[in-house]
């Protein structure tokens, strides 16, 4: 092994799309030269995707705490010859932060303005070169040395004792197999499942530590019990900005001057999991610490990974480290946030699989703050729209500027002991920043309040469209009435999601807010009827024929008059203009 090396710096790995819609594997090296010329990531999943934006945002966040858009260090620090900060200027903080938080969010506009980042970049990844090799004996990326790992893990889980281990197949999240039950529509064919090149395995090795599971059984020793990290992606429900081409969608959620967290020395002096040595991170991990800075969150592990090379195939040796609470980080900025009724605590929202088919518009007031006070709707606004918005009030980011908010994630199998990936979810959402951020203070007028309220409108009638489906089901004789009437509201749903996300996208800060809601409620108002009149048409006898229920007759034409007028009552299309009260 001591003379195979991958070097992600300058070996291809990174999956894109360029802009020939080609698509193609790129080193760090030149992706970072050269991301404007690429449209998107483009890996095996869209989980894998924004594991390594994730991975990649660390490098640029670490690198431009340090220096700004001229290559030159901040001058209220001092870099040692790793490039790290040796000292801080400990007065400048104390008395001159915001000069500090200028200088940041100064770098960041000059570096969005050329379109590129700088050269810094590069040589920072060439300083730190070692650590991003993967057979590097000392520092494998992403791995502890067998040394390393023997001495964290107790004595009958030591590498020789060939326990411990987790196959290509259950790390590769495509197949997520594990030895004891096979995945019968797999990607691969039973005897080339753990084949893997060692470009897919970096990919596969990143995601992994981000989403995890717990099927594995092998800790790192401590002296206290703990609950073993599941990946800390795996229990966000993620949010993130999805730009024009790469470029733009790494600099707008590079994060540069941290949001929802206290302005200090600690947030910005960022330490990615490389910058620390292998078992001073381990330690730091044991003692329960969560991450002080973004880079370090972005790279955090779940796993201590050992790798044995037998004629080129990896045999993985995985170790649980403990996981992660939550609660009131706020320093985590692409997750929506769920407040504890009892606790009045904070932690980042988590999807199941019963919303795996539910739109991302449908949970809009957990994206967006939409009252006018500040305040979201029983949740804390996403750090990434926080940051948004600071740089349109800075006027960085154009007024009428498009934003794509978009959504990825794995949702776990329900089970506890294993919480195996079930599903991948993503979905996005197009809106103007001066509709996000509406600085118009009245109720009335302010399009997140709005649109929320219009959301929820759409809720009801979906609630109506149940109801009549149920009603329906019930004439039918169905043992499973519910069941039905949850299919055909699930239709009825899955036919607005792209005509809602267009009249989203069309919407600005000039429009007539009545006007725009009016047009909104006439294509519900459509979509409903045409639901409603499908189930009409395709009425049994027993529908038509109806019960007596209360010494009246009823059946399908009953329900669906009850309907009709339920709906028009609802939407209320002729009725008076929203006065912006609840």
């Amino acid at each position: 092994m001591s003379e195979k090396h991958f070097n992600l710096v300058t070996e291809p790995w990174i999956k894109v799309i360029d802009d020939q819609n080609q698509e193609r594997e790129v080193s760090m090296e030149e992706l970072f030269t050269n991301t404007a010329h690429y449209r998107q990531l483009a890996g095996e999943m869209k989980a894998q995707d924004l594991a390594i934006l994730r991975f990649l945002l660390a490098i640029l966040t670490t690198v431009y705490s340090r220096y700004g858009a001229d290559d030159q260090p901040y001058d209220w620090l001092k870099l040692d010859e790793q490039m790290r900060p040796a000292s801080f200027d400990e007065d400048a903080f104390d008395s001159e932060w915001h000069h500090i938080e200028d200088e940041l969010l100064n770098t960041w506009h000059k570096l969005y303005r050329t379109g590129h980042f700088s050269k810094v970049v590069l040589q920072y990844l060439h300083k730190y070169s070692k650590h991003f090799d993967l057979f590097d004996e000392e520092v494998p990326f992403y791995q502890v040395t067998k040394e390393q790992y023997d001495s964290i893990v107790p004595q009958n889980k030591v590498v020789a004792k060939g326990k411990g281990t987790v196959a290509v197949k259950q790390m590769n999240r495509t197949i997520s197999e594990s030895n004891n039950k096979p995945d019968i529509f797999s990607p691969k064919t039973p005897i080339h499942k753990d084949d893997i090149s060692p470009e897919a395995l970096v990919r596969w090795l990143i995601t992994y530590q981000n989403f995890t599971a717990v099927t594995d059984k092998t800790k790192i020793t401590a002296k206290e019990k703990f609950s073993v990290s599941k990946g800390w992606l795996y229990g966000l429900d993620p949010v993130f900005v999805v730009g024009n081409n790469l470029f733009d969608t790494l600099i707008l959620n590079l994060i540069v001057v941290p949001q929802n967290s206290e302005f200090s020395e600690k947030l910005i002096n960022q330490r990615p999991v490389w910058e620390f040595s292998t078992m001073d991170y381990i330690q730091v991990r044991r003692d329960d610490h969560f991450p002080q800075n973004l880079a370090q969150l972005y790279t955090v592990w779940s796993r201590a990974i050992h790798i044995e090379w037998n004629n080129d195939r990896p045999q993985i040796f995985s170790a649980g480290l403990p996981k992660l609470s939550g609660e009131e980080n706020f320093l985590e900025p692409m997750t929506t946030w769920k407040q504890d009724k009892k606790t009045k605590e904070y932690k980042p929202n988590l999807r199941w699989i019963n919303s795996l088919g539910k739109a991302m518009w449908r949970n809009f007031g957990q994206y967006v703050r939409i009252n006018t006070s500040g305040s979201a709707s029983g949740d804390r606004e996403p750090g990434i729209v926080t940051w948004l918005n600071v740089l349109k009030r800075r006027k960085f980011i154009r007024r009428d500027l498009p934003l794509h908010l978009m959504t990825v994630g794995l949702i776990n199998d329900g089970n506890a002991t294993s919480q195996s990936p079930a599903a991948e979810f993503a979905d996005e959402m197009q809106i103007n920043a001066d509709v996000l951020f509406d600085e118009n203070k009245t109720k009335r007028n302010f399009w997140p309040k709005r649109i929320e309220d219009t959301v929820e409108l759409t809720d009801k009638i979906g609630s109506l469209v149940w109801h009549f489906a149920n009603n329906a089901g019930n004439l039918r004789g169905l043992n499973d009435p519910g069941s039905f009437a949850g299919r055909v509201s699930a239709r009825f749903f899955e036919q607005l999601n792209q005509p809602f996300y267009e009249w989203l996208a069309g919407l600005t800060n000039n429009d007539e807010r009545d006007e725009k809601v009016n047009n909104w409620k006439k294509t519900v108002d459509r979509i409903a009827s045409s639901t409603a009149k499908e189930l009409l048409n395709s009425a049994t006898p027993l529908e038509i024929r109806g019960k007596d229920k209360d010494d009246q007759l009823i059946n399908i034409f009953v329900y669906y008059r009850i309907f009709r007028a339920s709906v028009a009552k609802t939407l209320d299309l002729g009725g008076k203009k929203n006065d912006g009260k609840n």
